[in-house]
Formats: structure tokens, sequence, C-alpha cells
């Protein structure tokens, strides 16, 4: 089975192009989800193989200026715009080696120059959309919950880094939406009456449309009969919950104007209309709690990465037979998670201590 360290930091040219992809193509060819680990420079190895090889990326480069890596590398450049730069160069061949319906998920840290916060994530993400025209699809927040240690006197505490969700194409790429849903809460039966999760039963509304004085007799009927609907829904499992929006005791969602709001003019012809809740469960926000644990106990490698912040975007995006990279893999945690996932994968990283222990870390699976 295709699983060694394949070594080429000495010498990026030692290896043909075509060999790379021979390399490539013999471990997609292999069995089971064991991931493919290079050693050498990201871009050098990415410039070896063909056009549309992944399916799926999600890496967490070096921050700059932040540590100093053994083996030198991305992150250590004097001034910060010479690393966006390097960055983005990469960026590029991950884009050409993307096929066109995958994803690219970019976690960045943020550094700090004279006391000034320089904004590197944001000059990142709008240089990629500029330059190479990358999609943005979102800028997820990690709040670290805990975060770590700051003694400054004369700012906030750090506690969030950006994810951000890229694409090649405007639509139709991959997104497995119910893969990500929450679990939904189930509706019960009340002394005969349904229910809904959230404790929705129906007397309020139909308490509110009875003592309005905003609607018509015709638009209560047409309400009341509307929300016996929603509710046997609810009982057939057909929606797992719902809001219901009546003139002169709501507030429209978005705007009160007909002109913008497909929902305010609903509510001046109808009355009321509905907020469905997703039978399958609702889809996880932009904003993940996930705390930045070293489960592995490292010594050598000191960027919290946790499993948790990857689960989100494999499942999301990248196809069950999908292939995933990671060019700055350091201790493996985007290759153990697609492994977990049943995903094929390859991991990059120019130090080989660290690839030491992303091989052990996905063995461990054996």
């Amino acid at each position: 089975m295709m699983n060694a360290v394949i070594n080429s930091s000495n010498s990026l040219t030692a290896l043909p192009v075509s060999a790379r992809t021979l390399q490539f193509e013999a471990y997609l060819d292999e069995p089971g989800y064991v991931p493919l680990f290079w050693q050498g420079d990201a871009l050098g190895l990415l410039r070896q193989l063909p056009d549309a090889s992944f399916d799926f990326c999600m890496t967490s480069p070096p921050y700059w200026g932040k540590r100093q890596y053994q083996n030198g590398g991305l992150g250590l450049e004097s001034d910060y715009r010479e690393y966006i730069e390097n960055l983005i160069c990469i960026c590029q061949e991950i884009y050409r080696t993307l096929k066109p319906h995958g994803s690219f998920w970019l976690n960045l840290g943020d550094s700090y120059q004279n006391k000034q916060l320089l904004g590197i994530p944001w000059r990142v993400a709008l240089a990629l959309t500029d330059e190479q025209g990358w999609i943005l699809r979102n800028d997820v927040i990690w709040h670290k919950v805990k975060g770590g240690l700051d003694n400054t006197k004369d700012r906030l505490r750090n506690v969030h880094e950006y994810i951000f969700h890229f694409v090649k194409i405007p639509k139709d790429y991959y997104y497995d939406v119910d893969a990500i849903r929450n679990k939904p809460g189930k509706a019960k039966i009340s002394n005969g009456a349904v229910v809904s999760a959230t404790g929705v039963s129906g007397v309020r509304y139909k308490r509110q449309i009875q003592l309005s004085t905003a609607l018509t007799e015709q638009e209560k009927e047409a309400a009341l009969a509307a929300l016996e609907n929603m509710l046997q829904k609810v009982a057939r499992g057909e929606i797992a919950d719902f809001r219901m929006i009546i003139r002169g005791q709501q507030r429209t969602t978005h705007s009160d104007s007909g002109r913008v709001s497909g929902r305010a003019r609903e509510l001046q012809q109808k009355g009321f209309y509905f907020l469905k809740y997703h039978p399958k469960g609702s889809k996880p926000g932009d904003v993940w709690d996930i705390l930045p644990e070293d489960t592995q106990k490292r010594r050598l490698h000191y960027a919290p990465f946790p499993e948790d912040l990857c689960k989100i975007p494999v499942l999301a995006t990248c196809p069950p037979d999908g292939i995933v990279l990671d060019p700055f893999c350091g201790t493996g945690t985007t290759m153990l998670v697609a492994r977990l996932l049943e995903r094929k994968s390859v991991g990059i990283d120019i130090a080989p201590e660290y690839l030491e222990i992303a091989e052990q870390r996905c063995m461990r699976l054996l």
C-alpha cells in the first residue's frame, strides 16, 4: 500500500513531471483511504501535478511572522506583502489543480506590525477574488472559545480566526448541505394537539388571528386554514418547525417594503406568511465555536488546528469519492479527518518531522 513519505526537499527536479503524475495516479488506484504524503515545497510540488487533480482543498498555511519553523518556508518573509505574494502564488496552483466543481477552504490568522493589525486574511482573500478569479462563498469565524493567553494592556484579546470558502464556478459546485445539518427536534402530541420541537402549538397564532383588527374576515379564514395545514405538516414530519408572521402582530423578516422584499409583499397581499424549518434540521452558521485544544500533545508543531475544524468542510464540499489536498498539512489533521470520513488525500509539508507524526496519526486507524 502506498503510504510512504516521498522526499523531494533536496531536489524538486529529481523527478520529472510524468513520474510525479504516475505516483499520484498509482495512489488513486490503491484501495483504502491511507493518505499519500509528500515532503517538499508546496509550490514546486503542485506545479508537477496535472490540472483538475483534486476535488477539495483545505489548508492552514504558516502565518506571517508568528513562529520559526525548523525547515524555513512560508511565513518567514521580512515583509508581510512578500508573504501575501508567495501565498497567492501557491493558491494559483491550488486553483489549477482543483476540479471545476471543487472547493478551497483557507484558514488564516492575522499578525501585528508596529502595533498595527495588518488584516492579512482579508488582504489574501481579496487578492484571490480580484486577481485569480476565486469566488468567495463564506467567511467563517472560528471562535476559539477559550483562546490563548494575552498579556497586552492596550487592546482586546484575540479569540478568532478566519476560514474562507472559495469555489471556481458560481453555481453547481459540489455542496451536500444535508450532510452537515443539525439533527432536528421532534414534534409531539400534547392533549390532542400537535406541538413542534420548539413548543409551537398554534394556539397563540390562532388567538392573534381571531382578535386581529388588521385582517379582514376572509383573510382570517385563510390564515386559520393555512395554520392548520402547517400543523399537519409538522405532525407528518414534512417540516421540523415553523413560525407564522401575521400582519399587525409580527414584523417582516427583512424589510417592510414590498418593493424589495417578497415577504413584505406577501404580508401586504395575504396578511400572513410562514417561515419553515427544514425537516432534516438546520444548517450550520458561519460562526464556529471550536476549542483549539492540542489533543496530540505535540512537541514540534504548535499551531492549534483541531479535527472539528475540517469536518463540516469535508462533509459538505468533498464528494464521497473525492480527493482531498492539504499543501501545508503539518501533522496531518486534514488527512486524518479525510481518512475518518473515507476520502483519499494528499498531504504536503516542507518538514519531514511533521510528516512523520502525520503518518503515524493516520496509520493508527488501521
